[in-house]
């Protein structure tokens, strides 16, 4: 399938109502990410201190039988390995469902960026796209520990996640079918379930018992088909 990846609007908080939308063409698509309570999370720094971080992030294509097609968007730390802090673990736990899809991390480069600090937009033209396709979007954050995905669990337990500077609680995979031909325009991502805890698979597992705040990350996504 051929298409042009128009823009990345990162936008600012939704909260605030301040969202710079693109003057769409006829077959665009808007992905719209709508933040959730626990968007932002506390990072530990160093004596105490604490920073507020938004989580990372990727959206990708696959199609109707779940084959990959592209990466739209994914955050700059997981496309480059650029993390502060992490002390020689390379995160591979942040976002494993797509790690595992991607592998050359070099033709990533023109669509990563840091994640916006509240809800945003990825724009793109589909033209020639005529079946339906499915759009995932993973999310997660680092140190998110609650008392099922604890700090202190060990490597090799079920619910180990990196350690002291891991994730916590999984990375969470949201699906959206989206099927232009059928007549309907907006099209709702539902949370299909979690990643592999330690990253070691690209598996998505349906059991979401343990997850606690991780659900409260992301609010709403839609897809909307002009």
């Amino acid at each position: 399938m051929n298409f042009t990846l128009l823009f990345l609007l990162l936008a600012g908080s939704f909260t605030s109502c301040q969202k710079d939308l693109l003057e769409f063409r006829q077959d665009d698509i808007r992905i719209s990410i709508e933040q959730g309570s626990e968007w932002l999370h506390d990072f530990p720094l160093f004596m105490g201190i604490k920073k507020k971080n938004p989580p990372q992030i990727a959206i990708w294509m696959e199609d109707i039988e779940g084959n990959y097609i592209s990466t739209l968007y994914v955050s700059h730390k997981v496309a480059h390995n650029d993390w502060q802090m992490a002390k020689g673990n390379d995160r591979k736990e942040a976002l494993p469902v797509w790690t595992h899809l991607v592998k050359e991390r070099a033709s990533v480069d023109g669509i990563s960026g840091a994640t916006p600090r509240g809800s945003f937009d990825v724009n793109l033209n589909l033209k020639d796209q005529k079946g339906p396709f499915v759009v995932k979007v993973e999310v997660n954050h680092s140190t998110d520990f609650n008392i099922y995905y604890p700090e202190n669990a060990k490597e090799g337990e079920s619910n180990y996640s990196g350690g002291k500077q891991g994730s916590g609680q999984p990375a969470l995979v949201y699906v959206a079918v989206v099927e232009p031909s059928r007549g309907c325009n907006r099209f709702e991502a539902v949370l299909a379930g979690h990643s592999s805890p330690d990253g070691s698979t690209g598996k998505i597992y349906k059991d979401m018992a343990g997850i606690t705040t991780a659900k409260d990350i992301i609010k709403r996504i839609e897809i909307t088909v002009q």
